[in-house]
């Protein structure tokens, strides 16, 4: 350590126990800085932060959790659907509730639409572990957390903020079965609806199905392939894409549910009738999926069960435990409705432009 120009080694306390005012000295800066730096907060200046982030780093300073329900873990999502929110919020629950710690839930598109910070207010609440199911969540978020001693863990990231835990589910072979399933039933032109190219999970998905149709011996058509996010606006319009096509699919497999629904909306547009002229495949199997008619053959995620194993992985990253593995991915399920059906030899399309 640097103090004053003298090379220093604090003796005594073990890894982690430091103490505020033990690393404000060791950083010859005052323990209301350390605090400001291990908090997240504002009025410090940059090379001083940095050397106050080294020394957390370097000594894993990390506060014990407390319990009671003045501390909690949070939940940060951005624009989520609130049918899985609900769901993984439910599964940090019941993992929260047997340490008595209260669950808090930040939605953080107000202030990325603003363009503040999001990171530093909640890191003034002090939680004890914050669990990211942000696209937003990015390498300096990451070490902002790691200098304030919170622990991170991210659900279904979709850029490398390695090496940050993560929590997901399998779905290149939720994709795979998907697709396989279509397959079975003898369709051959399956149109594909991904989510936005960037995103881990949209790649995952497009290979998957990739893979069923190279097992079937089934060419890839690109032409056949559309890419957006997955909102129901985007699967209308793309779906309407695909099915103005000269030679259009006989199925579509789309990027999660929403588009999916977008996809039926096209295909009312069209005059087409699922599944007698089209089959339909969505993913994520959202509450919805059950109501809509006809009900929606898609790919469940078990997302109540990934918000409880990252409720415990951050948790056990707070009382200083090192992860076994850093990603996680629970297995999907696909879930057959009715949808999908065998292909009309010759479907009429009737463009809806």
């Amino acid at each position: 350590m640097i103090e004053g120009g003298r090379s220093r080694r604090l003796r005594g306390p073990r890894r982690g126990d430091l103490s505020v005012a033990e690393l404000a000295e060791l950083a010859g800066v005052s323990p209301p800085t350390v605090s400001k730096v291990l908090h997240g907060r504002t009025g410090v200046g940059e090379s001083t932060r940095q050397r106050v982030e080294a020394l957390l780093r370097e000594h894993g300073f990390r506060r014990a959790v407390p319990t009671g329900s003045g501390y909690g873990l949070e939940v940060v999502c951005s624009n989520m659907l609130g049918s899985i929110a609900i769901e993984i919020m439910r599964g940090v629950e019941q993992v929260a509730a047997a340490r008595q710690l209260a669950v808090g839930f930040t939605d953080v598109r107000s202030c990325d639409t603003a363009g503040l910070p999001w990171v530093e207010p909640l890191l003034l609440r002090r939680p004890v572990g914050v669990i990211a199911v942000v696209s937003g969540v990015t390498v300096e978020h990451r070490d902002l957390f790691e200098a304030a001693g919170v622990p991170l863990v991210a659900l279904d990231p979709t850029g490398d903020v390695h090496p940050t835990p993560a929590v997901g589910s399998t779905g290149w072979s939720g994709a795979l079965a998907a697709t396989r399933h279509l397959l079975d039933l003898g369709h051959r032109r399956i149109g594909v609806i991904t989510g936005p190219a960037g995103f881990l999970a949209s790649r995952a998905r497009l290979d998957g199905f990739r893979a069923a149709l190279d097992t079937a011996g089934v060419p890839f058509d690109e032409r056949l392939m559309r890419d957006g996010p997955f909102l129901f606006e985007h699967g209308r319009d793309l779906g309407a894409e695909l099915l103005a096509l000269p030679d259009p699919p006989t199925a579509i497999m789309c990027g999660n549910d929403l588009q999916a629904f977008g996809v039926y909306e096209a295909a009312r547009l069209a005059g087409l009738r699922i599944p007698d002229d089209l089959s339909v495949v969505g993913f994520d199997d959202i509450e919805h999926c059950a109501w809509v008619a006809p009900p929606l053959t898609t790919v469940r995620q078990p997302f109540s069960e990934i918000g409880a194993t990252a409720a415990r992985m951050v948790l056990a990253l707070a009382d200083g435990e090192r992860p076994s593995e850093r990603l996680v991915e629970l297995g999907t399920t696909l879930v057959v409705r009715d949808s999908t059906a065998p292909p009309r030899r010759n479907p009429r399309i009737r463009s809806p432009w």
